[in-house]
This record gives C-alpha cells, structure tokens and sequence, in this order.
C-alpha cells in the first residue's frame, strides 16, 4: 500500500480553533477576525475568484498564519508557514510585526509568492486590518458574526 498524500480539502477554524488564537496576535475583535478567515476559505472553496488570483488565499493562509494554529487538511497538517517568507514559525507578535515590515516591500517576498497575482495585496491588506489595526477588513462583504450581521 502506497503512502497516503494529504487531502487538498481544507477544514475550516472550529470555535475551539477561534478559542485558542493568542490573545496578542489580532487586534480586532476575534470573531469578526475568524468570520472573515472562513469567508475567505469559502469563496475558495467556491472558486469565487479568477484561477491565477492569490488574494482570497493570502487573506486565508494570512489568518490561518497569525492565529498561530497549525495547517489542517483532511488527513494531515503542520505549522502555517509566514506570508511573506515562508518561516516555518509559529505567529507571535513580534513576528507579526516583522512580517508586516517585510510585507511593505516588495522584494521581501519569496519570489513564487510575489509572482501570484494578488497575493502580495491579499497579506498586505489582512496584516493592515487585523495586525495594525488600521483600513477595512480584506473582505468587504455582508458576514454574519454571533448571530450578528456586520456590513463592510
């Protein structure tokens, strides 16, 4: 029997997931936070985007990233790697930062991540929103958070 490859499959953050996201590592509030780190996977899943387009899978893999939460499929997983050079670390806040500073200049990021159209853009805008604290979500979009709807 052969060995078995990982699932392409992503699951999504469990409210577990959302519960165990360090403290330090958003500066929005945590539900909003995750609504958008689902909604992202979705349209993913949905192929809501152009084929060639990384945005929607920056802001997932960005999320996925600072909750400092390891990488799951259906059958296996292992730490997010960082947005912008692929550092096997796990997020804490001043690597966040360090992240951030990087994300500012271009050449910083690895040069497969750079060349996805839009995936620059899509870390520059969730590390802005949920990291600084600062501009609109990545998503602007209808998203319904603890039974609320939040208009962006």
């Amino acid at each position: 029997m052969g060995a078995r490859k990982c699932h392409p499959e992503v699951v999504h953050p469990t409210d577990s997931d959302a519960a165990r996201i360090p403290a330090g590592n958003v500066r929005v509030p945590r539900d909003e936070f995750v609504a958008h780190w689902r909604e992202a996977l979705r349209r993913v899943e949905l192929g809501d985007h152009e084929p060639a387009d990384g945005y929607l899978e920056a802001v997932a893999h960005t999320c996925r990233w600072m909750a400092a939460l390891p990488m799951r499929t259906a059958l296996c997983g292992g730490q997010a790697r960082s947005p912008v050079r692929l550092r096997g670390w796990p997020a804490r806040a001043d690597l966040i930062e360090a992240e951030w500073q990087a994300a500012q200049r271009a050449e910083e990021f690895l040069p497969e991540l750079a060349a996805r159209p839009g995936w620059c853009d899509g870390v520059r805008a969730t590390l802005r929103w949920a990291w600084r604290g600062e501009g609109p979500p990545p998503l602007p979009a209808a998203l319904s958070v603890a039974g609320a709807t939040i208009i962006r």
